[in-house]
């Protein structure tokens, strides 16, 4: 049963484009798809993580939307730092679903008992995964991933019961 979704941002929750204003202001576009999977999959009990090589007060403010209990930043070693979080929570990597779309995950999704990628993840990531995805990052990728994983968990009751 997989207890933690491990989540990658640009690429994943967002579609990987960074765009900037002249006054050099930040911003992301995410899907609200993805955003209500997360949220509803925290409130049915479950673990969410995000682990980004980048730091941004926008990925902050979006865990903290979606109840996301385990948020890491500018992190270039992402599978030293899930190793941590998986020895924290007591659980083993056969607990752990991760999707990522590019190099920097390689390592981190080759440790997950469950790997995904959306569908415009790069080729190497997409030859180590489990499961590519039918959606892009940014897309609904991520809801694709959790509906795969409260159905394969025999948690689609408790996930619907939130909402109806």
């Amino acid at each position: 049963m997989i207890k933690l979704i491990v989540l990658d941002v640009d690429g994943c929750l967002s579609d990987g484009k960074i765009i900037y204003s002249e006054d050099m202001i930040e911003s992301k576009a995410f899907n609200i798809k993805d955003g209500l999977g997360i949220s509803t999959w925290v409130k049915i009990g479950n673990e969410v993580a995000i682990i980004t090589g980048r730091n941004s007060k926008i990925v902050q403010r979006r865990a903290e939307e979606l109840g996301v209990q385990h948020l890491f930043q500018g992190i270039k070693d992402k599978d030293r730092v899930l190793k941590e979080l998986v020895s924290s929570l007591g659980i083993n990597f056969d607990n752990v679903a991760v999707i990522g779309d590019d190099l920097n995950d390689f390592k981190m999704l080759n440790l997950a008992g469950r790997s995904f990628t959306p569908k415009n993840g790069v080729k190497e990531i997409q030859d180590i995964v489990d499961v590519v995805l039918s959606r892009d990052g940014g897309d609904g990728a991520v809801r694709e991933m959790i509906d795969s994983l409260v159905d394969s968990n025999n948690q689609r009751e408790q996930f619907m019961a939130v909402w109806l």
